[in-house]
């Protein structure tokens, strides 16, 4: 088992989630504290609230990982009278880390609204409303055949080698021979000043989102033994990675739209609803899910052919708009999305099985959704 940082945590995670899939504005990122200093306990949430700081701190964490960014809007005063503000005091005092993964970890592939998708057992799924696009890139790097495994690591441990949601790790290698000459003030690992050299070296090609080309040039001149790496650089123009909000897909079987409503309750675990539908006996196959606040994209879920749209924060005019329009809406509230904690604690643990990570990871035992029914 290793010591690790958060810098090296995070690497992995965008390599996951890149911050360059969040929405513009949307604070994602380091939000409290450091990421230069080794994690000992990590805690999951999906809200940063003043009873989960204290929960933090009564466990001995050093690390929160949220979904809702703590800070949405800029803080005018640091006066710890008020109680948001004195969690902050809290966190600082405390030296707790805190790094959150919003709208970047909605759109993700294998994200947010993919495990909504799941828990619902949709099937054939498509993203509701694309929010970005990205192509690829391939790297061809040159490397001593001795140094390869480790070279090879580095960039798949980057996010490279990525095709798809099922394969990761894909690389091709070739062998051949590299041949050069140290000449000025070089400090080659292997060879002379002015002496010719020749090495068998092993070319390594694999393909990456060109998101993250930083990432990966960064993985690999740390990695690399040779004090200038060569290395080839290529753009992919046949193959784009589409990202974006909700998820549209099947059930297996027909189902009223009342029953559904029912059954979407229970699967959430949540202990009240509301539904809006013109016909709550009306028959219903194809669904739109998003996480959040996400009523504006009805007429994505329209355009996609969804018969019901499951959404929270649903206002009261929206919903209008939504019966007019003939769509069935299912609102089972904001905290759905706390189906993050366990999906995220198993996401990390096995990357820390993997990594051979020495810390612990753990998911907060509160409920912060502000809701109560009668």
């Amino acid at each position: 088992m290793t010591e690790t940082y958060g810098s090296e945590f995070i690497q992995k995670f965008e390599s996951f989630a890149p911050k360059q899939l969040a929405e513009a504005g949307d604070p994602v990122g380091l939000a409290v504290g450091t990421l230069n200093k080794p994690i000992k306990k990590m805690m999951v949430t999906l809200d940063i609230r003043p009873e989960v700081v204290q929960e933090a701190i009564e466990k001995q964490v050093d690390f929160i990982f949220a979904h809702h960014p703590p800070i949405f809007r800029p803080i005018k005063n640091l006066a710890t009278d008020n109680a948001q503000i004195n969690m902050y005091a809290d966190l600082l005092k405390q030296d707790i880390t805190v790094y959150a993964a919003h709208t970047n970890l909605d759109v993700a592939t294998n994200g947010m609204n993919t495990w909504l998708a799941d828990a619902l057992a949709l099937k054939e799924t498509e993203i509701m409303h694309v929010t970005k696009q990205f192509s690829y890139k391939k790297i061809a790097v040159f490397v001593p055949r001795e140094n390869e495994a480790e070279v090879r690591k580095a960039l798949t441990d980057a996010g490279a080698g990525q095709i798809g949601p099922n394969y990761k790790d894909c690389t091709y290698t070739f062998e051949g021979v590299g041949r050069f000459t140290p000449i000025n003030q070089a400090n080659p690992k292997i060879g002379e000043l002015d002496q010719p050299e020749r090495v068998a070296e092993a070319r390594i090609e694999v393909v990456f989102p060109e998101q993250l080309t930083q990432t990966i040039e960064k993985a690999l001149f740390e990695a690399h033994p040779y004090e200038e790496p060569p290395y080839d650089l290529y753009t992919i123009e046949n193959f784009v990675d589409e990202y974006g909000l909700g998820r549209v897909g099947n059930l297996t079987e027909p189902i009223s739209v009342h029953d559904f409503a029912q059954k979407v309750k229970d699967l959430f675990g949540v202990s009240g609803l509301r539904y809006v539908t013109p016909d709550k006996d009306k028959l219903i196959q194809r669904v739109a899910v998003c996480g959040g606040d996400a009523g504006k994209y009805y007429p994505d879920a329209l355009k996609k052919n969804a018969d019901v749209f499951i959404t929270g924060d649903v206002y009261y005019h929206t919903a209008h708009d939504m019966l007019a329009d003939g769509l069935s809406v299912i609102d089972p509230g904001h905290h759905i999305e706390s189906i993050c904690k366990p999906r995220l604690v198993d996401l990390f643990t096995e990357w820390k099985t993997e990594a051979e990570w020495d810390f612990d990871i753990i998911q907060s035992d509160l409920n912060t959704d502000p809701y109560s029914f009668i």
